[in-house]
C-alpha cells in the first residue's frame, strides 16, 4: 500500500510539472526532459507521457473545489466561511443589496478549475489519437476515461453556473456557451461515447489511478461512468434513463454508503491538501454550520454529530453567528467523495418518485429508509409523491451537506426562495455568474 501511494504522489508531482508546461502561452525550442513540450505530448507520446497526463487530469479535478463548495454552500445557507475575505459573508449572501461579481474568485476559480481538468483531458484525447505506442484497446481505455471525466466536470459547471461551454477542444475556436438543457444533452451523449470506448478497452487500463480504488479497470470504471450518466439523466428528468444507468452503476441498496471514487490528497511535494478541512475551534479560518441546518434536523440524526461539532465558544463575523463547525474531514489529507453509493441511493429514490407508480413510490420510500436508518432515524411516514419529494430533498440536505449539492437541488425544484434571510438586506442567489472573461 505504501508503495502505491508513493507512486501516485510521485506521479502527481510529474503531472503538475506537465500541466504547467501545457498551460504556458509560448514554448521554447529547447527540449527539457523534465518538463515535456506540448508538441512532444500531442504527437508520438510514450506510454509514460500518456500516464502522466492521466494523473494530471485526476489532479486538476480538485482545482477550485473548496471555493466552489463553500461558495455554493454559503448561497444555499448550509454554511458560512469565516475567514479574512469579506466577500464570503458579503457578496455571496447579497449583503445590503450587493450583487455577485463575475470577476471575483468565487465566480472565476470554480470555472477555471473545471475547465483546467477538461483541457488536460482533451490533450490526453488528442495525444492517444496520435501515437503508435499503445494498442487499440488501450487507446479506447484512455479515451473512455478522458470523456467520462470531461462529462463529470461539465455537470459540475452546469450545477454551479446553469450553463456550460461544451466544445473547448480547440482553444483558438471555442464553441458557444450552451444553456442548461442543450448542454446536458451533449454531456449525456459524451458519456455514452465514453461507455462505448470503455467496453472496447479490454480487461485492464494501461494506466494507474489515484482515487479510483475499486474502479480502476475498464469494467469497474464503467460503473463510475454509469453513475455519472444516472446523475445526468436525473437532471434531465429522464427517470427511466436514470434507472437504466443506475442498474449498470455501483448502486447497492444493501451496501456500504461510503463506496465510490474519491479525490485524494497528500503532503507530498507539489501536491495539495484538502482545503475543506478546518482545525477544530479555529477562529481565523473556519466553516461554520448554518444554524438552520442544526435547528431543522430530526432528533437523533447522527449526521449532525458526525459531520459537525459544537464549538467551545460561538463565533460571530459580519453580523453572522454560529455555534457549530465542520468536522466533515478528519485531516487535511482526508479524501473528498466524487460520488458515492449514498448519493446513488438518493438518486434511485428521486427517480422512483419521478416515475410515480404505486410500486415506484414504495421503492422510493424503502430507499429513503436505507438512508434514514443509517443516520439513526426510523422509517419515513411519507407515502405520496409530494411528501416523498420533500423527504428525499431533506435526506439529500443532510447526507450531502457541504458537498456542492444543496444550491442546485433548491434551484432545480424552484425552492430557493424558501431559504432563510440571515440579515436585513441580504438576498438569495442560486447560480454563479459566468466569468467576465467568458462573456460572448
Amino acid at each position: 500500500m505504501k508503495s502505491i501511494h508513493k507512486k501516485i504522489n510521485t506521479l502527481f508531482v510529474v503531472a503538475i510539472a506537465l500541466s504547467l508546461a501545457l498551460t504556458s502561452c509560448s514554448f521554447d525550442e529547447q527540449v527539457d526532459p523534465n518538463r515535456p513540450s506540448l508538441e512532444g505530448v500531442l504527437t508520438g507520446a510514450s506510454v509514460n507521457q500518456l500516464n502522466n497526463l492521466v494523473v494530471g487530469v485526476e489532479a486538476t479535478m480538485r482545482n477550485g473545489l473548496g471555493i466552489q463548495t463553500t461558495g455554493s454552500g454559503t448561497m444555499a445557507r448550509e454554511l458560512y466561511l469565516f475567514d479574512a475575505d469579506p466577500r464570503n459573508t458579503g457578496d455571496l449572501l447579497g449583503a445590503d443589496g450587493a450583487t455577485l461579481d463575475n470577476n471575483s474568485f468565487y465566480s472565476t476559480a470554480p470555472w477555471a478549475g473545471r475547465y483546467r481538468a477538461i483541457k488536460n483531458a482533451n490533450i490526453l484525447l488528442e495525444s492517444v489519437a496520435n501515437t503508435d505506442a499503445i494498442t487499440d484497446a488501450q487507446r479506447s481505455g484512455y479515451s473512455g476515461f478522458a470523456k467520462t471525466i470531461i462529462a463529470h466536470e461539465l455537470i459540475d459547471v452546469l450545477k454551479s453556473y446553469g450553463r456550460a461551454r461544451i466544445d473547448v477542444s480547440d482553444p483558438d475556436n471555442l464553441g458557444p456557451i450552451l444553456e442548461f438543457d442543450a448542454a446536458l444533452t451533449a454531456i449525456r451523449s459524451l458519456l455514452d461515447e465514453a461507455l462505448t470506448d470503455l467496453n472496447a478497452a479490454g480487461g485492464d487500463f494501461a494506466f494507474d489511478l489515484g482515487g479510483f480504488a475499486g474502479f480502476d479497470s475498464p469494467s469497474t470504471f464503467v460503473e463510475f461512468n454509469r453513475a455519472i450518466a444516472a446523475v445526468a439523466a436525473l437532471y434531465a428528468s429522464d427517470f427511466s434513463g436514470t434507472m437504466t444507468a443506475l442498474n449498470a452503476s455501483f448502486l447497492d441498496l444493501n451496501g456500504e454508503l461510503t463506496v465510490g471514487p474519491k479525490h485524494v490528497f497528500s503532503l507530498g511535494a507539489g501536491d495539495i491538501t484538502n482545503d475543506l478541512f478546518k482545525i477544530t475551534d479555529n477562529n481565523g479560518d473556519q466553516i461554520i454550520v448554518h444554524n438552520s441546518w442544526i435547528n431543522d434536523a430530526e432528533a437523533g440524526d447522527t449526521r449532525v454529530t458526525n459531520k459537525t461539532s459544537v464549538r467551545a465558544n460561538a463565533t460571530t463575523q459580519d453580523g453572522l453567528t454560529g455555534s457549530n463547525q465542520t468536522e466533515l474531514y478528519e485531516t487535511n489529507v482526508s479524501p473528498i467523495d466524487i460520488i458515492r453509493n449514498e448519493e446513488l441511493i438518493l438518486i434511485y429514490a428521486e427517480a422512483k418518485i419521478g416515475m410515480g407508480s404505486a410500486t415506484d413510490l414504495t421503492d422510493a420510500a424503502s430507499a429513503l429508509n436505507v438512508i434514514r436508518n443509517a443516520a439513526g432515524l426510523g422509517d419515513t411516514a411519507a407515502a405520496t409523491a409530494e411528501d416523498l419529494t420533500t423527504e428525499m430533498l431533506n435526506q439529500r440536505r443532510y447526507s450531502l451537506w457541504a458537498e456542492n449539492h444543496r444550491m442546485f437541488d433548491l434551484r432545480r425544484y424552484n425552492l430557493s426562495n424558501t431559504l432563510p434571510i440571515d440579515r436585513a438586506g441580504d438576498q438569495i442567489f442560486n447560480v454563479f455568474p459566468t466569468p467576465l472573461t467568458e462573456n460572448e
